[in-house]
């Protein structure tokens, strides 16, 4: 189940509407057959059958808490609406599902909000871009430095992708540590803004090497503070490099306010963002580690899109095999890391 976003009454927005009849014929009898004697007891036995059949019908984790919420009018004539809320210790979301009148059917129920386009949505300012800042083709990738996942895809953009598509596109990371699994990501992402807000090359060449060394980052029974430590020698080695204000940036990585990179989890939760890597090109998403093929094919029509002709295609000889990232997801393999629902 992904994230519901948030809509505006249906007069001020145009949406389009969709339905998943998800117990059309389980629930025709699971739902129907319940005793009237009690009303009290009648709802909390619905209900129940209701949090067993969206946690079996989405194969939820059994560490996920399924709760429903109080039934009300909906919009849609012979048709309730009741919230089902999933949680966990770190994450909540709240899900809106249709029940009919007779209580035998539940239907998944999701809007969607185009009355805008959805990268406006997404706060780029003072984030380091790689590429043509005038291209008509962005890139938005919400990104965790300690995600092996996210290593492959970075590997996938850089440096071929980017020399393909040239002044064509701009790619944007936003930061999204995936904090319950990955100690140091939170680290790592506020002393990569604390390099990003002197010098964006800085920013860059420390998200390469990260995403390049993640296991020298680990190390062999290293301890977190060790970890820290890694990270932030790197921070200040590449401060040295690049010419920054040493001492503004020792006291950014010192001070490690973490709020920047909580408004980009916060607007990444608000997106349905809810695994790493997951990408916006354009408005279109893509989650987890995509083939090279694939990537190009979303970026060519996002081009087309814009009125521009995508590069000639590189000739590539029958010898040659996909790599890491380019099998992914093709033999039903784990592509993305994800610690909240959805």
């Amino acid at each position: 189940m992904r994230e519901i976003i948030k809509l505006s009454p249906v007069s001020e927005v145009l949406t389009f509407l969709k339905f998943r009849l998800t117990l059309v014929c389980a629930l025709a009898f699971t739902l129907g057959c319940s005793a009237q004697s009690d009303k009290s007891t009648d709802t909390a036995a619905l209900n129940r059958r209701i949090a067993q059949k969206v946690r079996s019908t989405f194969q939820l984790p059994s560490s996920l808490e399924v709760s429903v919420g109080k039934r009300g009018p909906s919009e849609i004539p012979g048709y309730d609406m009741v919230p089902v809320t999933l949680s966990n210790s770190s994450h909540t979301s709240t899900h809106q599902f249709l029940i009919s009148k007779d209580d035998k059917t539940l239907i998944e129920w999701e809007k969607f909000d185009i009355s805008k386009d959805l990268m406006d949505t997404i706060n780029t300012e003072g984030r380091p871009e790689r590429g043509n800042k005038d291209a008509k083709v962005t890139i938005v990738n919400y990104d965790d430095f300690e995600c092996p996942y996210c290593s492959r895809m970075h590997q996938t953009l850089f440096p071929d992708l980017m020399k393909s598509y040239g002044s064509q596109v701009k790619i944007i990371y936003k930061d999204y540590p995936l904090v319950e699994i990955h100690p140091w990501a939170m680290h790592a992402a506020v002393d990569a803004n604390c390099l990003a807000v002197q010098n964006g090359d800085a920013y860059w060449e420390f998200a390469d090497y990260i995403h390049a060394n993640q296991k020298e980052i680990n190390g062999e029974k290293r301890d977190i503070d060790q970890e820290y430590g890694r990270i932030d020698q790197l921070t200040r080695d590449l401060g040295t490099k690049h010419k920054l204000d040493a001492g503004r940036l020792d006291a950014c990585i010192k001070k490690q306010d973490d709020s920047v990179v909580r408004a980009s989890m916060k607007e990444g939760d608000k997106l349905g963002v809810g695994a790493t890597p997951t990408m916006f090109v354009n408005g279109e998403r893509i989650e987890g580690v995509v083939s090279e093929a694939a990537l190009t094919s979303v970026i060519d029509r996002a081009l087309k899109d814009a009125g521009e002709n995508p590069p000639p295609a590189p000739k590539t000889s029958a010898s040659q095999s996909p790599g890491p990232a380019a099998a992914a997801g093709q033999n039903g393999s784990q592509t993305a890391e994800s610690q909240r629902p959805h």
